[in-house]
C-alpha cells in the first residue's frame, strides 16, 4: 500500500502544481493560450464541466456533484481493492496514479466548479481541439496499468485424471 499512497500523493501534487504554475502563474487563465512548442505543445485554457472530451457537461451543478461522487467512490473502491493481498508493485503504482489524478480533478471541481485543462497537443497537420491535464494523463495511465497488472497470474490448477 505504500507504493499506492506515495504515487497518489506525488500525482496529486504534480497535477495541482502544474495547474497553479500554468493557469495562475503564467496567467493562462487570462491569456487563454500560450504557444510552447507549436504545433506540438500549446497551453490552451479550457474549463471542463463534464468528463473526458466534455461529455456530460449539461447541468453544471448536478454534473459537478455527480462526477465528484463517482470519482470519490471509484477512488475508495480501488484503494480498498488494492488492500487485498497479491497485487504487484506495478498494480499499486497504477492504482496510485488513478486515485491521485481523480482526487486532483475533484479538487478542481470543488475550487472552480470545473476541471482546469490546459495541455493541447497536435501533430502532423492534425489539429486537436481538446485540452487535458496531468490528472487526466494519470487517470488514463492508471486505468491501463490496472488492466495490465492485475488479475490472476496463476494458471488454474487442472484436476488429475485417473487412468485405469
Amino acid at each position: 500500500m505504500r507504493a499506492l499512497a506515495v504515487t497518489a500523493a506525488v500525482t496529486f501534487a504534480l497535477d495541482q502544481m502544474t495547474k497553479l504554475a500554468v493557469v495562475h502563474g503564467m496567467g493562462l487563465i487570462h491569456r487563454g493560450e500560450i504557444e510552447v512548442a507549436p504545433p506540438i505543445l500549446t497551453f490552451r485554457m479550457a474549463w471542463n464541466q463534464g468528463m473526458n472530451f466534455g461529455l456530460f457537461a449539461g447541468d453544471a451543478a448536478f454534473t459537478k456533484w455527480l462526477l465528484i461522487g463517482i470519482a470519490v467512490i471509484i477512488s475508495v473502491w480501488v484503494a480498498w481493492w488494492m488492500r487485498t493481498p497479491g497485487h504487484s508493485r506495478l498494480a499499486q503504482i497504477s492504482a496510485g496514479l488513478l486515485i491521485g489524478g481523480a482526487i486532483g480533478n475533484v479538487v478542481d471541481r470543488l475550487l472552480y466548479g470545473a476541471v482546469a485543462d490546459f495541455l493541447n497537443m497536435s501533430c502532423c497537420g492534425i489539429e486537436n481541439p481538446y485540452a487535458f491535464n496531468v490528472a487526466d494523463i494519470a487517470i488514463f495511465a492508471g486505468a491501463i496499468g490496472l488492466v495490465l497488472f492485475t488479475g490472476d497470474t496463476k494458471s488454474p490448477k487442472k484436476g488429475r485424471r485417473k487412468t485405469s
